[in-house]
This record gives structure tokens, sequence and C-alpha cells, in this order.
């Protein structure tokens, strides 16, 4: 999960500045903070979580339209990979 969420937070960010958003200091707020997060650069994030879990993740795990916030992703995401991850190595991390 942790590389989930640090690749989320570079996309929130980089979002962030692109839109003009004043985020939080802390990550913990950074990931509740109200950010737009497009779904192709959500599927970008999924590279990083791959490598780690060497296992491949469909695009399509991703909602279609992004997130509202590193939350809502993980929230959404966190079900999705732990379904591929039993499916491919018979067991939860």
């Amino acid at each position: 999960m942790r590389a989930l969420v640090d690749e989320l937070l570079q996309v929130a960010r980089a979002e962030a500045q692109v839109r003009g958003i004043a985020l939080p200091p802390e990550n913990p707020k950074i990931i509740q903070a109200p950010v737009p997060l497009d779904s192709l650069s959500v599927v970008d994030t999924l590279c990083a979580v791959e490598q780690v879990l060497d296992i491949e993740l469909r695009d399509s795990i991703v909602r279609t339209g992004g997130y509202n916030s590193i939350e809502k992703a993980i929230d959404d995401l966190l079900p999705k990979i732990e379904r591929v991850w039993v499916k491919k190595k018979g067991s939860k991390p």
C-alpha cells in the first residue's frame, strides 16, 4: 500500500499545483484533501504497485473518470488489488 500512496501523493501534488489548489502540509491531510485525480494518472501509479507486488494489474481496475481524493482512490483500488493478488498468489498479502 505504501507504494500506491506514495505514487498517488505525487499525482495529487502535481494536480494541485496545476489547478492552484492549496494542499495541507502533512501527508495524512493531503490524502483526505479534495484533489481531483484523473484516471490516466492513477493508471500510471499502478506500475509502482506492480513492481512491489510482482503482479500485473489491468488498467480497468481504475474507475473511469478518476477520483476526487487519494482517500477515495485507495478505498476503491485496494480491494481490487487484493482480489488480483489472491487470484494470482492464492492468499492475502
